[in-house]
């Protein structure tokens, strides 16, 4: 693994044997943003002794079956997540899913819809436009822009200013295109959108750290086609989920899980539509998960 040292330098150094083992159910125990102690050993590689306590991380459902998550970044100040409407479309599914994540780990979350310039019908424009509406309702910043016009980058130059963000989405909704619009010397490899599948192909292979210009930095993460809950206890789900939680005050019952209960607020506001159809669709998604599937936090 690579360190950057807090005078600047970037070294390779040696994970220290006891850190894979903390680490079992952890795909990488040691992760993008992370604070180490580096180790001197002299001659051979610097090795990594500790990590240093994290102010907060991003995780998700590690795809190797053996693990059970994968620590995708930590130590941010917001995460930031890339959706696009068409080649690819980001499912709101998936965008729920990793809102809730950030809320569930205490980081502020933005949503930018990226590649609008394909948007060349008044329907599409709409869409955009609902869905900005929606989740600006919420509470989370959108940024709508462009990486190939350059529109909405500079709204999106401010959000970033100064702040340590974490930049995730699906492969193929343009983070690479983005990061070279705001660090052009990045020199980040762009991929194409698969013509079959409408997805994205992966180009970025591993997260990375890279400085802003006009300061605060992004961690590059690889695309991920699926964000996985884990952690999750089933009474919390609701709390994950801002507009549902503030209604929740108004039901009957305390431990109303908002899906059959008589006296459920949560449910007759989405048949008001006080809360939108996709979000509760996204709630109840997560709460369908495996409620035994849980790690327990070894941080």
């Amino acid at each position: 693994m690579t360190v950057r040292l807090d005078d600047g330098n970037i070294v390779n150094c040696k994970m220290r044997g006891v850190l894979r083992l903390k680490g079992l159910r952890c795909t990488n125990p040691v992760a993008v943003g992370d604070r180490v102690q580096v180790e001197d050993k002299g001659g051979d590689a610097p090795v990594v002794g500790d990590i240093e306590p994290r102010r907060n991380y991003i995780i998700r459902r590690a795809s190797n079956l053996s693990k059970e998550f994968q620590i995708i970044a930590a130590n941010l100040d917001q995460a930031v997540l890339v959706a696009t409407l068409t080649n690819p479309e980001t499912s709101t599914t998936f965008i729920d899913r990793f809102l809730a994540t950030a809320e569930a780990y205490q980081v502020p979350a933005v949503l930018v819809f990226n590649k609008i310039d394909l948007l060349d019908t008044e329907e599409w424009r709409n869409k955009l436009e609902e869905l900005k509406a929606l989740y600006e309702s919420i509470g989370y910043p959108v940024v709508a822009m462009s990486a190939a016009t350059g529109e909405g980058a500079d709204a999106l130059r401010a959000q970033l200013a100064g702040k340590m963000s974490l930049l995730s989405g699906n492969s193929g909704v343009g983070k690479s295109s983005i990061i070279n619009l705001l660090v052009p010397d990045a020199h980040v490899r762009v991929g194409d959108v698969s013509h079959t599948h409408h997805k994205g192909m992966h180009t970025t292979t591993f997260s990375e750290l890279l400085d802003l210009p006009d300061g605060g930095a992004i961690i590059d993460t690889p695309g991920v086609k699926a964000f996985g809950t884990i952690d999750f206890e089933r009474a919390e789900v609701a709390h994950y989920f801002p507009e549902i939680f503030k209604i929740s005050d108004d039901c009957r019952f305390n431990n109303c899980t908002h899906t059959h209960e008589p006296g459920c607020a949560v449910l007759e506001a989405v048949e008001q539509g006080k809360i939108a159809p996709s979000r509760f669709t996204s709630y109840l998604s997560i709460l369908d998960e495996d409620p035994n599937n849980k790690y327990r936090k070894p941080f």
